[in-house]
C-alpha cells in the first residue's frame, strides 16, 4: 500500500532531487517547479491550481527517488502524472491532483486543438510527446475537455511549455511551500 507524502516529505523531495537539470531542458527541475507556480500565480490562478503548477511533475522526482537517480533522459513515457497521485491522494484537494493527472493530455489536445501548438514546444516536449501518444484526434479533443478540471490542466500546460528559461528569479520554495500548507486537506 502507497502511504502519502507528507508536505515535509514533499519539501525535502524537491530540496533533496530537485536541483538536477529537467530532462533535455536548461533548467534543473526545482526551477521548472518554481517558475511553473509564478506564472500561474501571476495569471491570477487559484492557489490549488498554483499548487497543481508546483507540483505537476513531482512524479519525475519520486520516480527518481526509486530509481536512486536523477530523471535526465527519457527513451519512454515515465507516466509521470500518474506516479505522483497515490503519493498526493489524501494530501492535496482534487482541484490539485487532476490539473496534474491531466497535464499530459493537455499537450495531446493542444497539439490536436491548434495547429501551431506543436511548434512552440522545446525539443524535448516535443520529443515526450511522441512517446506519451501524439496529438490528440477530433474524437479525443471532445473527451479530453468533457473532464472536470480539463480547463485548469490546459492552462497549466502553457506555464509549463513556458516554465524553461534559465536564470529566471523566482519566489523561493518556502513561499510556495506556504500555498501548499493552506490546500492541504
Amino acid at each position: 500500500m502507497i502511504m502519502a507524502l507528507t508536505s515535509a516529505e514533499i519539501i525535502r523531495l524537491f530540496e533533496t532531487r530537485a536541483s538536477s537539470q529537467y530532462g533535455r531542458e536548461a533548467v534543473s527541475q526545482l526551477e521548472h517547479a518554481l517558475q511553473c507556480a509564478q506564472l500561474a500565480e501571476n495569471a491570477g490562478e487559484t492557489d490549488e491550481t498554483i499548487v497543481a503548477a508546483l507540483l505537476h511533475d513531482v512524479g519525475h522526482l519520486i520516480g527518481a527517488e526509486k530509481r536512486g537517480q536523477p530523471d535526465d533522459t527519457q527513451e519512454c513515457d515515465d507516466l509521470h502524472q500518474y506516479i505522483a497521485l497515490p503519493f498526493l491522494r489524501g494530501l492535496l484537494p482534487v482541484a490539485v491532483l487532476e490539473p496534474i493527472r491531466l497535464h499530459v493530455d493537455a499537450k495531446r489536445y493542444l497539439c490536436g486543438a491548434e495547429q501551431s501548438y506543436w511548434a512552440t514546444l522545446s525539443p524535448a516536449s516535443q520529443r515526450s510527446l511522441e512517446l506519451q501518444g501524439g496529438a490528440y484526434s477530433e474524437d479525443e479533443l471532445a473527451t479530453f475537455m468533457a473532464q472536470p478540471f480539463a480547463e485548469e490542466a490546459v492552462r497549466l500546460r502553457r506555464y509549463d511549455d513556458l516554465a524553461k528559461v534559465a536564470n529566471k528569479a523566482t519566489p523561493d520554495l518556502a513561499y510556495y511551500e506556504k500555498k501548499m500548507l493552506a490546500v492541504l486537506l
